[in-house]
């Protein structure tokens, strides 16, 4: 496949990935668990770069759990420490193809000095405008909505807003993701059909796209091959075909 093969007037504009498989694929080398999540920063940057070229704008990957910290305390400290040196050793080549790194989730949760990093990529990236990275960190869906009903029942509360000026706007505006359009395609790799509690608010009308690749060998043909198959459906939002086809 080719990129004449992708309509670039129908790319997404929000792609979300779960990705999935890392475990699964250093076991098959006979190596640990945090073996594939080292091998997957490479798919990360294929990913990325893949989204770039086809002029996505935005991409969320969803890094880590707050599920995922049940997980071995070793396993937890050394997804970390690759975090912290993965973020600071991209900055620079997130600022030549002029990527916004942003962070969603409760982020407070996580260690200092990863809590450093982040910020410091934030900042040196901020000024970018080419595609925006989101990376989902210490997120769930549930955790996300319980803290935005929070947010507006306190409005609500304090007298700045009124029961019935809660619409799907004010919900979507009280969520982490608040500004950025929701995604029109979640990939999830390693033929899993999950959606493991992400971004359930914002994938209402998403496509959904399975690839049986773990993440670890997930490269830009596989991303493009993703939007391929995005593009050879119909999203019809509710309508029949016939309404879709007259406008």
């Amino acid at each position: 496949m080719t990129q004449m093969d992708i309509d670039l007037e129908n790319i997404p504009e929000h792609v979300a990935v779960i990705m999935d498989g890392n475990g699964r694929w250093a076991k098959d080398q006979g190596q640990v668990r945090i073996y594939g999540h080292m091998n997957g920063v490479e798919s990360v940057r294929e990913a990325l770069k893949a989204a770039t070229e086809l002029g996505v704008k935005y991409l969320t990957l969803y890094a880590f759990s707050t599920e995922n910290w049940n997980r071995p305390k070793e396993e937890v400290e050394a997804l970390m420490n690759l975090l912290v040196d993965t973020i600071l050793n991209e900055v620079n080549d997130l600022n030549d193809n002029s990527v916004r790194l942003m962070a969603i989730g409760d982020l407070e949760s996580l260690p200092e000095q990863c809590q450093l990093a982040l910020k410091e990529g934030i900042e040196q990236t901020s000024k970018n405008d080419r595609i925006t990275l989101i990376l989902a960190l210490s997120y769930s869906a549930r955790w996300e909505l319980v803290a935005g009903m929070k947010k507006i029942a306190q409005a609500v509360k304090e007298g700045r807003m009124e029961p019935e000026d809660i619409t799907a706007e004010s919900i979507s505006s009280s969520l982490s993701t608040a500004g950025i359009p929701d995604p029109e395609l979640l990939i999830r790799t390693s033929g899993e059909q999950r959606i493991s509690n992400f971004l359930l608010w914002q994938i209402a009308y998403a496509e959904l796209y399975f690839s049986p690749v773990n993440w670890p060998d997930f490269r830009k043909e596989n991303f493009r091959e993703a939007i391929l198959e995005y593009q050879n459906r119909e999203r019809r939002f509710g309508k029949v075909s016939e309404q879709i086809k007259t406008h």
